[in-house]
């Protein structure tokens, strides 16, 4: 079994020995247990859909076959968005964040992305009380 990192020699889809490309690795900010946060959104209208976790391996399948998958830090294993579900993401453009510690993916999503059956897991989750900030006529200016 994979131990999450996608650096080591566990199970790998695609071809024997396989690896995510290197320059795209340097580039990556991992948490402690290897994985990158990946926010997924709908490319067409920009929705938010939800917040996965990828490794190295991870986001090599992602990037090669047009499909999301992410690293399930409950099960400990790879997930392919919409094998059991249906509800497939379909990638139409992957972007790393400024400090290499966020992905965003961006996807033709079908069917519901969240796995309660709503259509974005922000949906689920539902809104939280915030003051709401105002500019009221104030001129900020960027430093």
């Amino acid at each position: 079994m994979s131990d999450g990192t996608g650096n080591d020699a566990g199970r790998l889809s695609g071809a024997e020995g396989e690896r995510l490309d290197p320059a795209v690795a340097r580039r990556l900010k991992r948490d402690d247990r290897g994985l990158v946060a990946a926010v997924v959104q709908q490319y067409d209208s920009r929705e938010v859909l939800m917040v996965g976790y990828m490794n190295d391996e991870a986001l090599r399948r992602t990037l090669t076959t047009g499909r999301v998958t992410f690293w399930s830090r409950s099960r400990q294993e790879y997930w392919r968005k919409g094998d059991t579900s249906g509800h497939v993401q379909f990638v139409k453009a992957v972007s790393l964040d400024c400090d290499g510690d966020a992905l965003l993916v961006e996807v033709d999503q079908i069917g519901a992305a969240c796995h309660t059956g709503s259509r974005s897991c922000f949906d689920a989750g539902g809104p939280l009380p915030a003051v709401v900030g105002e500019r009221d006529g104030l001129e900020v200016t960027a430093r």
